[in-house]
């Protein structure tokens, strides 16, 4: 790859691995897969795995730029364990953590290289000229809300933004803050490819991987959840069920399913739901167990059940007196996240 003639140094290229010229100089090098297990690939390799342990301990990657052809990649590899992982957490986390970097990288930058890294998404952003306005660029309305959507803060609206003619006027804090949504989004979407087989090494990293993350991060905190059950955060038809239960009060059988694969699913411990169901006037100790910890995955196939989805609930007379956060969801769990973060 001619580097004189391209934006950016090889240098460049390590740090901002989203870009449409490092896809061209890694693919140039015909890297394959399998070539990955050879001894001449193990310092990419290693890289590689680091950087995605990097993600998951600090929500960050570091930048190795003493060997910058290494440093480009590792990119492709990291994101090939990631995706071999098959865990969303460690997916998510990895896209967030490399986007954390690109913030920090391009807060150092020129004017002039934030606008080049902007064209490679295809923004219509331009450097301000009007010196009557301090504002550093401009940028397309369009741009600016797709990727604005994840953003709450009000100073994120538009209508507290400076709009002309279609463009926004906008400092380089925030230019560089959009342009971290717009990598994560490139990396998340890159790292929804399938594939259908890895070599043993790099299925071994992959279990690693997942090791720690569940040894740092735990399980619940993998999947979304707090670590603790938050009772304020139930969804109406799993708090109708609770009452239920804790009355001594009859459930049907999709509903008692539907509380204890809730409960379980959201941290609650075996012998914790299986004291509630102790209020029912037929309880049987050794039945409840079985069932509930077969629903758990502690026993038989070991695969934990989930809780139905809403449209299920409803189906059998389940779903009760459903709020305005349960128009937008259409699963319990996903109520129970969501409400989590408000109530926390």
């Amino acid at each position: 790859m001619q580097l004189a003639a391209a934006k950016f140094t090889l240098n460049d290229l390590a740090k901002y691995p989203f870009l449409k010229e490092t896809t061209e100089y890694v693919k140039k090098l015909d890297l394959k897969i399998q070539d990955l297990t050879s001894p001449e690939f193990a310092e990419i390799l290693k890289r590689a795995e680091t950087r995605v342990e990097e993600a998951i301990l600090f929500t960050l990657v570091s930048r190795d730029l003493r060997k910058p052809e290494v440093e480009i990649l590792s990119f492709p590899v990291a994101t090939m364990l990631a995706i071999a992982t098959e865990n969303s957490f460690i997916k998510k986390r990895y896209a967030l953590a490399e986007a954390e970097q690109v913030l920090n990288d391009l807060q150092d930058e020129p004017k002039e290289r934030i606008l080049a890294i902007a064209q490679n998404f295809k923004w219509k952003l331009e450097i301000n000229r009007n010196d009557k306005l301090p504002y550093e660029f401009t940028l397309h309305f369009a741009d600016y809300l797709k990727n604005t959507t994840h953003l709450r803060e009000k100073e994120w609206k538009l209508v507290n933004c400076l709009l002309s003619d279609g463009k926004i006027y906008l400092n380089k804090n925030k230019i560089v803050r959009l342009l971290k949504e717009e990598v994560r989004k490139y990396i998340e979407k890159r790292l929804e490819t399938k594939e259908a087989k890895f070599p043993t090494e790099i299925s071994a990293i992959a279990e690693k991987l997942k090791k720690l993350t569940l040894d740092k991060i735990g399980k619940m905190e993998m999947e979304g959840f707090p670590k603790t059950v938050v009772r304020e955060a139930f969804p109406p038809c799993i708090d109708t069920l609770y009452k239920a239960v804790s009355s001594g009060r009859h459930l049907s059988h999709i509903g008692r399913f539907t509380l204890t694969s809730f409960l379980v699913n959201i941290g609650m411990p075996s012998d914790s739901v299986i004291e509630l169901f102790r209020n029912f006037s037929d309880f049987n100790e050794r039945l409840t167990r079985y069932q509930v910890e077969h629903i758990a995955g502690e026993r038989g196939s070991r695969t934990q059940y989930t809780s139905p989805k809403c449209e299920t609930l409803k189906t059998h007379g389940v779903c009760t007196n459903p709020d305005t956060l349960c128009e937008k969801i259409r699963h319990p769990l996903i109520y129970y996240r969501r409400k989590a973060k408000i109530v926390k």
